[in-house]
């Protein structure tokens, strides 16, 4: 599944390591969110609790991550362009580990020029459906390592925000701060996301139906939306 929870009920880590294209760069990491800055944080507007997809896309202002955190749904369409990552962030690997075995779950590798370029990729990766076995829906924790390389442009406050649903029930939000990433850089994140306990029925459900178990991905850099990813999820017995 496509996080720590910030503004949630519970709450995670996030490791950031980063390696420029020529040498060793700094170290990222997490930034604690003070009352002074949740505003800015959250990029709020005024408004009911929640906010359906077509007051989005019919608003002037940017969407903001406060625009998604109270999305009802599953998004039917995408809320941003290819075009809209200018800062030509290109992902080269997703991996996924049980944490409490370490095994490792999904290891999804793509090749990467070993010289980084300004290069948008039209509808690559936008999309995708993962096949896991039931036994995925009973771990509690697992930690998904993200690859990606950035263009001539610094990424300030990068934030990552994940919303998965079974049908119309939201299962669960995850929200990350990856930060800051240099021009021309390789970049590795792991998150690590408590999974949400479901009921048996549910459960069941998820199985029987492959594929109605979806999430949003959505990419912010300094409150503006740059990356739009959708995922279809199956739980086979076999």
């Amino acid at each position: 599944m496509e996080g720590i929870e910030r503004g949630s009920d519970e709450e995670g880590e996030v490791s950031t390591e980063r390696e420029e294209e020529r040498g060793m760069g700094g170290e990222g990491g997490q930034e604690e969110v003070g009352d002074q800055d949740m505003e800015q944080w959250n990029g709020l507007i005024s408004g009911e609790e929640t906010v359906e997809v077509g007051d989005i896309l019919d608003c002037d202002d940017s969407i903001t991550p406060n625009h998604v955190l109270r999305l009802t749904a599953y998004t039917a369409d995408y809320l941003c362009s290819p075009e809209d990552n200018i800062y030509s962030i290109t992902f080269s690997r997703f991996k996924i580990r049980d944490l409490g075995s370490g095994a490792i779950i999904l290891d999804l590798k793509k090749q990467c020029p070993t010289e980084i370029k300004d290069a948008i990729e039209q509808d690559a990766g936008r999309f995708i459906q993962y096949h896991f076995s039931a036994a995925f829906l009973t771990l509690r924790e697992i930690g998904a390592t993200l690859e990606f390389t950035v263009g001539s442009k610094a990424v300030n406050r990068l934030r990552l925000i994940e919303r998965h649903y079974f049908r119309d029930q939201l299962l669960k939000t995850f929200d990350f701060e990856i930060g800051f990433c240099i021009p021309y850089s390789r970049n590795t994140c792991e998150h690590i996301y408590t999974l949400p306990e479901l009921d048996s029925f549910t459960v069941k459900e998820m199985i029987a139906n492959p594929f109605e178990t979806k999430s949003d991905s959505f990419y912010f850099a300094n409150n503006k939306l740059i990356m739009h990813h959708k995922a279809e999820y199956s739980f086979s017995e076999r």
